[in-house]
């Protein structure tokens, strides 16, 4: 009896201390463990010469020789390294047989999972404008990074100012419509485009935002509305969408509303804009104060976003 504990004490000394582990099978014998694992798949090594031999023909993989990815002079650089394998995985197993797949496929119907596909891009594109990708609303919908950029093209569309945000459409049809409508940014014009405003790849701020606040990234391009300035405008601190729409709008200057309507909304109408003016009668009464007849507030208070005159306190100047 105490031989046998004696060698199943040793058997499982061997076994957690650098033996050989064993495994139990169900007619009572045991394997080594390692003959059960699978074996890493293999480089087949010779660069992109080596995949070229068969693709040197295909006009989807060609195109790859014009962009930054095949400048071997750069250590960094996929041609580099192991060639079309440092972005598609080791496949030894492709390269001697057609049958059998790349590791990492990045189209086509038996495509990788988008976590090996984006962890790809990721072993280079890391840091900068990547950094905060992980747990970004685009890497929790499960997008890839191919399903923005296109890799084997002398320039990739979404890098376009004319066409990446048709790029961005293909998602985001609301912000598409808006696009259409009489106020608008310049996006369709190309003067404008998503990126300039949003981080695809993740932000720390709201809504992919490439600033903390929305304000902040207005003032990009608006810098006349940031101030500081001596009578300023609650709302317009606050956040200009409180007054804005920035993808598009049926009223002028990206307005949600047009005023005194949007005013309203704030300025009750127990003041000035909803006395009636004496004198002017029409048939059936008094008629109301012109403000509210299709006349806007900013006919007097023209500083709408904030005034710098001592005597601008009610924004009139």
């Amino acid at each position: 009896m105490r031989s046998i504990i004696k060698i199943a004490l040793i058997t499982g000394f061997l076994s957690l201390y650098g033996g050989l582990p064993v495994m139990a099978q169900t007619d009572g014998t045991a394997t080594n463990a390692s003959a059960a694992q699978v074996q890493t798949p293999v480089a087949a090594g010779g660069g992109a010469q080596t995949c070229l031999k068969c693709h040197n023909t295909d006009a989807k993989v060609m195109p790859i020789l014009q962009t930054p990815h095949a400048m071997q002079g750069d250590k960094h650089t996929p041609f580099a390294q192991e060639g079309c394998e440092s972005c598609h995985g080791p496949s030894a197993a492709h390269v001697a047989s057609r049958a059998n797949s790349p590791n990492v496929l990045f189209k086509g119907p038996n495509k990788s999972p988008v976590a090996e596909r984006n962890a790809q891009c990721l072993t280079c594109h890391q840091a900068g404008l990547r950094m905060n990708w992980q747990g970004s609303q685009h890497e929790n919908n499960d997008i890839a990074c191919n399903d923005c950029h296109t890799v084997h093209v002398a320039k990739d569309p979404v890098l376009v100012k004319i066409s990446q945000p048709e790029k961005c459409f293909t998602c985001h049809a609301e912000q598409r419509s808006d696009s259409f409508k009489f106020s608008h940014h310049p996006i369709r014009e190309g003067k404008v485009v998503c990126s300039d405003c949003h981080n695809p790849h993740g932000a720390p701020g709201p809504k992919l935002l490439k600033e903390f606040t929305v304000n902040e990234v207005c003032y990009t391009c608006h810098m006349e509305k940031r101030g500081p300035l001596l009578w300023e405008h609650e709302p317009v601190r606050e956040s200009c969408i409180t007054c804005h729409t920035p993808h598009g709008s049926t009223q002028a200057r990206l307005l949600i509303e047009r005023p005194p309507y949007l005013c309203q909304e704030c300025h009750a109408n127990g003041g000035h804009q909803a006395q009636p003016l004496a004198g002017q009668n029409l048939a059936g009464g008094i008629s109301a104060n012109p403000r509210l007849m299709a006349r806007g507030c900013v006919n007097c208070n023209s500083q709408i976003h904030g005034s710098n005159s001592p005597n601008g306190a009610f924004l009139t100047r």
